[in-house]
């Protein structure tokens, strides 16, 4: 099938883009600090410190802001929920043979967000505590470097499993880059989503159309 589908909009994709800028900021600078080797090879301490606090300060920004686009809120509602058909194509292990139909998001993606969502909660709000140590008593500041540095370490997994995914499907790059995809690739991996978006376009092309048929019988 030729021809191509939007899967993504501008908003959507910014959004996409500067978070993922600003993790991978979080995640090089906390392993400079992290690590005593790095840490007196590139020197800078302070200022290596300053520039991981506010990136992570700054994580959440891009997605409050992309709430006031209609498109991203659909996604967000489309993330967020788990249908039956996903929890069988989780356990399946004949993913790619078409027979279990997926939306625009399949449940990997959906698992990947939730956690990517509950990690940047949690090492924001661990990370407030370590900034500002007199808000809290010893023992919370201590239970929440512990927090935040296992999930700084969940993060860095989850970042380093979603660009391999990336890497594999050049389609799904695409989509993300330019915001369009081929049909064919939206048929063979999301074909729920397809049967969505374009049997709606066809229907709208039939409405704009004459019937022919009945201009031959008049």
């Amino acid at each position: 099938m030729t021809g191509t589908v939007r899967r993504f909009g501008k908003v959507t994709r910014a959004v996409h883009w500067t978070v993922a800028l600003l993790m991978i900021i979080c995640i090089v600078t906390a392993a400079i600090l992290y690590n005593a080797s790095f840490a007196v090879a590139i020197g800078h301490r302070r200022l290596v410190e300053l520039v991981h606090v506010y990136s992570g300060f700054a994580l959440p920004v891009p997605i409050l802001l992309g709430a006031i686009s209609a498109a991203y809120r659909l996604d967000l509602r489309r993330l967020n929920r788990f249908t039956r058909a996903e929890w069988r194509w989780l356990r399946s292990r004949r993913r790619r043979d078409g027979s279990i139909k997926v939306g625009k998001f399949n449940a990997g993606q959906k698992l990947n967000a939730a956690l990517s969502g509950g990690a940047i909660a949690a090492l924001l709000g661990t990370g407030i505590i370590m900034y500002f140590p007199s808000l809290t008593r010893l023992s919370w500041r201590t239970g929440a470097t512990f927090v935040h540095d296992w999930f700084a370490l969940a993060v860095g997994l989850l970042v380093i499993g979603h660009i391999f995914y990336a890497i594999k499907d050049s389609e799904a790059r695409r989509g993300m880059r330019t915001g369009r995809v081929s049909a064919s690739w939206a048929w063979a991996e999301h074909a729920a989503w397809a049967e969505e978006v374009l049997g709606s376009q066809q229907d709208k092309v039939r409405e704009s159309q004459p019937d022919v048929e009945q201009e031959h019988l008049q």
